[in-house]
Formats: C-alpha cells, structure tokens, sequence
C-alpha cells in the first residue's frame, strides 16, 4: 500500500508519473483470477488472454480488505473478461446503479472496484 506524503513539502516521486501514482502491474494470463489483498491500491490486475475469462472478488471471511479498498482491472485480452463474487449469495457486485451484476470489460477497457461494505462492491468504469 502507498504511503502519501505526511507533511507540507514532501513530494511522492518514485511512485508518481504525470502527477499520478504509478501502478505495478499484476499480470493474469489465465482464464480465471481471484483479487488478493496484494492487489489493492497502486496495483493493475491485468487480464490478458483470447478466451473469456474472469475476474473474482473474493469473500470478506476468506480475503478482508477494508472497506474503501479499489482494485483496478484492465483487460488486455480479445476474450471478455467477467467481473464476479466467488461466492455470489455472500458477496455484493453491483454495478449500473443499486443493480447486482456481473459487468465485463471488453478489450482494453478498465474498471475501479471499490469495496464499500463488508461483502459489497461496486464497479465503476468502461464496463457493460
């Protein structure tokens, strides 16, 4: 997790690029990939594969994160990439609104996944 600066005068540079925080890059391959905490913050889950495949948010009792967590999601593949819950009766995605879903990512889109509750967590970006 990133450390912001404390004080008047300090200055984030070796994590910044354009005034903005770098991100480190997650990189999944696979067809299938469930967020760890690791991944929270200034990381970039990249999903990268021909086939669709599928980004899982994991339970709170199996991977707590606090609440205000954003993991960033990227798909670089040709193959969809599905945004899910593990756990879909336990775990909240909503995304358009109060509407429980499953958003995908087309190729080169990105979405925000930000946790706003103990099981719950809205998706935000070029999704559909």
């Amino acid at each position: 997790m990133a450390t912001w600066p404390g004080t008047t005068g300090q200055v984030v540079s070796s994590t910044m690029w354009n005034g903005l925080p770098a991100f480190t890059p997650n990189t999944q391959t696979g067809t299938t990939y469930t967020a760890v905490s690791a991944d929270q913050y200034q990381v970039l889950v990249t999903m990268n594969n021909a086939s669709a495949n599928a980004f899982k948010i994991p339970t709170n009792a199996s991977v707590s994160m606090p609440t205000g967590t954003v993991i960033t999601v990227l798909n670089l593949g040709a193959g969809t990439c599905t945004i899910s819950a593990v756990t879909s009766g336990t775990t909240t995605v909503v995304s358009a609104g109060a509407v429980s879903a499953s958003p995908t990512l087309a190729q080169y889109k990105s979405a925000a996944c930000i946790k706003t509750g103990t099981d719950t967590w809205v998706i935000v970006g070029a999704i559909s």
